[in-house]
């Protein structure tokens, strides 16, 4: 088909060709108007026919009853060119009108090799002006082999275009004033056909319902869902084969108390963990409990690895392609599994919460040298043995375990402290405390000894409040006072003339100190003047004169006397007859002889002599107060006193009587009575440089007999040889025996029996000492001084010279037996 679209020689190979289907709507046509889709097939105007160019004044107007209706008949069939494919965003003209200066219709047939033709028939266009020719309907045919929304519809029959449409698609507009020429294609059209509309998709569209006339805005769909799919596929390939890599190896990124194993095979893997983790269990961990800081060694803790549980936690290869990716960018730590003794876990970590535990510290206030200072409060904390166990032995490959505490708060808040160190203990020591007395003795509480007066407890409310000690202040103003103060003095008994004689007692005047300082926290807290006046009250003694008159003692109840101790045994019994001389035993009173005599050693004046020391004579200071303690009890025996404790010597002395005598040592053996009777009883001692006598001064009620039983059950000594010199000391030996005393008490004054009681008593054998010396000693020895009758009876006293130093003594039972020791 040719064309003239204009005076020029220019060719237009995108010429505006607009499909436009019959039945369509105008404006259907219109909304394709400068689309770029590429140019249809046109119909080819037979070539030899020739267009004269119509003139203005010949072309008659055109009616719209002239214009026949369009029938499908009219409409050529759509032509498929065998090998023609349509190519994306590249359109094609099959035939291009091109414009003549001559004036003649020149038409080209493009697609001649296909054997089209036109069937155009109809009147040649008459010479009329371009302005005023009517516009040609060119039937447009479909490629047959374009694809589904690739451009117009192939059902497009013709397009009608104005001259002005045409200048709006031409891709060269006409230069200056030059008449577009008409195409025309068949016989002149009676009216505007009908334009259907126009198909989605194409090269003019977006192919999803996007704006007209954007051409490729956005990739087709085909070519989007081809780029995803090789992606993916690239990633697919990727990921297989990095699972075909990794098979049976150690995860990528795994790591075991902070040992890299991630890519290893399991053997090798397993080789690296033995060589970095087995030399820690012997390394000593660090361990952090709240503000304590100590070690613990694993293995001393009972703490192992168990490798198989170990291993299995690392894992097998993950089929997760994120898990897989992951892998390149971080790590995955599994931690080891641990086998652990509990016992010495226990043991451990019980050693590690000891030294982390500790008390709360509550907040307080102490004085410095008068000063008040406050003590902050500390929270206490303290370990959960068996939570710190399972933490001790889950974090101990990373060499540093923190052990979870527990807090034991404080009671006293900060405020509370500071509150009561500015209202209490801050004006406490301002100034002295000042207690004025009789005849101007003055005691003076200093301000910088209040801290021993005042202190601090919490209050339960966040505070502390104030305790006051009044005997710490008795203690430092009484002293100053006692010049003052007046003492009482009990009644006493004295013998004059061999008769008891009552001195009386005396009242004393002494300062009442509880209602003295019954308002001393006011008077800590006075800023003004601080002196109060003491307040006295009468003291009355313990023993008044009506009292010691009540007690009855005028008679002597019961003496007794014993003798043949020597010269050291003397000094000590006459010391201790001295502590326990003019002592009264109030009715229901017990006597104890040590706590009365009180200590006696050399400081007291007390010196070496006799004791009975591992069952064999012996010397040590203090020794022979036994014959003292022997007499005591006999005459206490004769007056009716309760025995409550006493003690015999472990082997027979002959100066005693048997199963009647006592032994004594200070802190270890003690002689005890009880006075039974509603009268008192004093004790009177007489000593001599060769006796010893004790009276019990009382009211008689009662007479005792005693009835002293045979010797039975005789054993032989044992023979001690012992190193010659001081502390050896000879003894020929004596049988043990048992024996028995029975004591009857009768009513003095009716005859009546009140008690029988026997006393059965086993004495164990005086062991033969020989003291051995170093050199060939003489076939006749010389008897040891004192020997025979005193040997055998085992006197012991009698047996060693006064001068003879003896060992230390040791604590003997309450019950002497061999190895104890005990005063003769």
């Amino acid at each position: 088909m040719s064309g003239s679209n204009g005076t020029d020689d220019s060719h237009h190979e995108h010429d505006d060709a607009r499909t436009e289907n019959v039945g369509s709507s105008p404006e259907s046509a219109r909304e394709d108007e400068g689309a770029s889709a590429p140019t249809e097939r046109f119909e080819a105007v037979d070539p030899h026919r020739q267009v004269v160019e119509p003139k203005a004044s010949d072309v008659p107007e055109p009616k719209a009853s002239d214009v026949p209706e369009p029938k499908a008949s009219d409409v050529p069939e759509p032509q498929v060119e065998a090998g023609a494919q349509p190519q994306a965003n590249e359109p094609k003209t099959e035939a291009v009108a091109e414009p003549h200066t001559s004036g003649e219709a020149r038409t080209e047939h493009e697609n001649a090799d296909q054997g089209r033709t036109d069937t155009a028939d109809g009147p040649p266009t008459e010479n009329v002006h371009p302005s005023e020719a009517p516009t040609a309907v060119i039937p447009v045919v479909a490629s047959a082999n374009r694809a589904p929304g690739d451009g117009p519809s192939a059902a497009t029959d013709g397009l009608h275009r104005s001259p002005g449409e045409q200048s709006q698609g031409q891709a060269h507009p006409p230069q200056g004033d030059q008449p577009t020429r008409q195409m025309q294609a068949g016989p002149p059209p009676q009216g505007p056909p009908p334009v259907t509309p126009p198909p989605t998709g194409g090269p003019g569209g977006t192919g999803d319902g996007d704006e007209p006339g954007k051409s490729g805005s956005n990739l087709p769909r085909r070519t989007i869902a081809l780029v995803v799919g090789g992606v993916v596929a690239l990633l697919a390939v990727l990921y297989v084969a990095d699972l075909a890599m990794s098979s049976g190896k150690v995860p990528r990124g795994v790591t075991v108390a902070g040992v890299e194993i991630g890519g290893m095979s399991l053997d090798a893997a397993e080789a690296e963990l033995t060589e970095q983790l087995t030399p820690r269990l012997d390394t000593p961990v660090d361990v952090t409990a709240g503000d304590t800081q100590g070690q613990i060694v694993p293995s001393e803790a009972g703490i192992g690895i168990d490798w198989p549980a170990t291993l299995d936690n690392v894992g097998s290869q993950p089929l997760n392609p994120f898990t897989r990716l992951a892998s390149f960018f971080g790590s995955d730590e599994v931690g080891v599994v641990s086998t652990r003794d509990e016992v010495a876990l226990a043991a451990a970590v019980e050693k590690a919460a000891a030294a982390a535990a500790h008390e709360p510290r509550e907040g307080n206030i102490v004085f410095e040298e008068g000063t008040p200072v406050p003590v902050t409060p500390q929270p206490g904390q303290r370990l959960d043995v068996a939570v710190a166990g399972d933490v001790f032995a889950e974090r101990w490959p990373f060499g540093d375990v923190s052990l979870p505490v527990e807090s034991v708060d404080v009671t006293v808040t900060r405020e509370g402290l500071d509150r009561a160190l500015a209202e209490v203990a801050v004006p406490a020591v301002a100034q002295d405390l000042v207690v004025r007395g009789l005849d101007g003795a003055v005691g003076v509480l200093p301000r910088d000894a209040v801290g021993a007066v005042l202190s601090f407890v919490p209050d339960g409310s966040g505070g502390l409040e104030p305790q006051y000690d009044t005997e710490a202040a008795i203690g430092i103003l009484a002293p100053q006072l006692a010049p003052s103060e007046t003492e009482p003095k009990d009644a006493r008994i004295v013998l004059d003339g061999g008769r008891p004689t009552i001195v009386p007692s005396e009242t004393g005047e002494m300062v009442d100190w509880p209602v003295t300082l019954e308002k001393l926290p006011d008077l800590l807290k006075e800023e003004g003047d601080r002196s109060i006046d003491a307040v006295y009250e009468k003291a009355e003694p313990e023993l008044t004169t009506e009292g010691a008159e009540k007690l009855g003692i005028k008679e002597v109840v019961a003496e007794y006397t014993t003798g043949g101790f020597e010269y050291a045994s003397g000094v000590n019994i006459r010391l201790a007859a001295q502590e326990i001389n003019g002592a009264i035993v109030e009715p229901g009173e017990t006597f104890s002889f040590n706590d009365y005599t009180g200590p006696r050693g050399a400081a007291q004046g007390y010196i070496e002599s006799g004791i009975i020391e591992a069952g064999r004579p012996g010397k040590a200071v203090g020794g022979g107060i036994s014959q003292l303690a022997t007499t005591l009890y006999n005459a206490t025996y004769f007056a009716g006193m309760e025995d409550v404790e006493h003690t015999e010597h472990s082997y027979y002395i002959s100066r005693y009587p048997a199963a009647r005598e006592a032994t004594i040592y200070d802190g270890a053996i003690d002689l005890k009575f009880r006075n039974p009777f509603d009268t008192g009883v004093l004790i009177q001692t007489i000593g001599t440089s060769s006796d010893i006598t004790v009276r019990i001064w009382g009211t008689k009620t009662v007479d005792v007999q005693s009835i002293t039983g045979n010797r039975t059950n005789y054993t032989s000594p044992n023979t001690i040889t012992l190193p010659a010199g001081s502390s050896c000391i000879p003894s020929s030996g004596a049988q043990g025996f048992t024996v028995t005393d029975t004591r009857i008490v009768t009513d003095a004054r009716t005859g009546a029996q009140i008690s029988n009681t026997t006393r059965t008593v086993r004495y164990d054998p005086v062991p033969v000492v020989k003291c051995v010396s170093p050199e060939p000693e003489p076939r006749d020895e010389p008897e040891p001084s004192g020997g025979g009758d005193a040997a055998a009876s085992g006197d012991a006293e009698a047996d060693a010279p006064a001068s003879a130093p003896a060992p230390a003594p040791q604590a003997p039972a309450e019950e002497p037996a061999p190895g104890g020791a005990e005063e003769e």
